[in-house]
């Protein structure tokens, strides 16, 4: 949907305000992009793969293959998207493989989540292959690159992500706020940033303009997944605590005023027998400290260099729609 839409804004006029404490739900904002594109982004149900109406329109498209008829221009942007959704998905569905030497009795029998793990593994490699086989189809080298680099830095992220999964609840690294942003990028902002670029890249728009894309998509995630890990500090519906990473943005921002020893002794502090972590007292420990004032600010600090690199676009309807969704992931009870 991103660069469809980003595709759009670059044709079209208001300028941009600094993200605050205000902007519309995540939901409506969504829901607005997805009526300027002209259908509903998500390519997450199976009944698209196996639909024969898509795929009689997909073979009355291909006719027209060689003769420049300039609805290929936006049938290849839609392309991008579901092969965007597609890789996003695999990852999604390969990343819900269970950790066997981790099962209790009462999670259920052996076999059972052993047979859930080769489905995932197959079901996600079987979406990943459609996705590399779409790609190849684009007949862009450029296109291609950026979206087997953005494949590449996805498995970098995820590899990293699950060597330390053992190791959830525990600060094995002393990791501070510059290796947080290295380490998210690569497994949630690169597939975002460079598809983006990508959908600029099949417009034919200039070097710039992709670039500014590039950097649009980048910092819009970044935003998201600092919001994403505030929501346990800064709900107000849930009295109770939540469990969060103790790698999430707000913590590491808190080992980094507090310093590494005295996050320790407050982790040491918050484990009670069987080294189960109070995540309520934890929590509170880090609300008293500048983790999480600080992981605001720098939600908001991404989200005004989306709407900077948005500012290079023309204004127009989908300019609007892409600088709402940095409003709503920026926006704070």
């Amino acid at each position: 949907m991103w660069g469809a839409v980003l595709r759009r804004g670059v044709r079209g006029a208001g300028g941009l305000r600094c993200v605050s404490s205000g902007g519309p739900p995540w939901s409506q904002v969504v829901s607005e992009a997805e009526k300027i594109v002209g259908y509903p982004t998500s390519f997450m149900s199976l009944r698209c793969l196996l639909s024969d109406e898509l795929s009689n329109i997909a073979m009355q498209v291909r006719k027209l293959v060689g003769t420049k008829h300039p609805l290929l221009d936006t049938a290849r942007q839609r392309s991008l998207a579901e092969i965007t959704e597609l890789i996003h998905t695999a990852f999604l569905v390969h990343r819900g493989i269970v950790n066997i030497g981790e099962l209790k009795s009462c999670d259920g029998p052996l076999k059972d989540m052993q047979f859930g793990n080769k489905m995932a593994v197959l079901s996600g490699d079987f979406l990943l292959a459609n996705a590399c086989t779409s790609l190849a189809q684009l007949q862009n080298t450029k296109v291609v690159e950026l979206i087997s680099s953005a494949i590449g830095d996805l498995v970098q992220g995820i590899y990293y992500e699950n060597s330390k999964s053992s190791e959830e609840n525990c600060l094995t690294d002393d990791i501070g706020i510059s290796r947080w942003k290295e380490q998210v990028f690569l497994s949630h902002s690169a597939l975002l940033a460079k598809s983006c670029q990508a959908a600029m890249e099949l417009a034919k728009h200039s070097a710039e303009i992709q670039d500014m894309a590039f950097q649009y998509g980048k910092h819009m995630s970044m935003s998201h997944k600092l919001h994403s890990d505030l929501q346990p500090f800064v709900r107000e519906s849930s009295s109770d605590a939540i469990a969060f990473s103790l790698n999430s943005a707000p913590a590491i921002l808190h080992q980094e005023f507090r310093g590494r020893d005295a996050w320790l002794k407050q982790i040491r502090e918050a484990q009670g027998k069987g080294n189960i972590v109070d995540y309520k007292k934890l929590q509170e420990a880090i609300k008293a400290g500048k983790g999480v004032t600080s992981a605001i600010d720098l939600c908001r600090c991404h989200g005004n260099r989306a709407l900077a690199a948005l500012e290079r676009f023309p204004p127009s309807e989908a300019r609007d729609a892409l600088a709402n969704i940095v409003y709503a992931v920026t926006r704070f009870p």
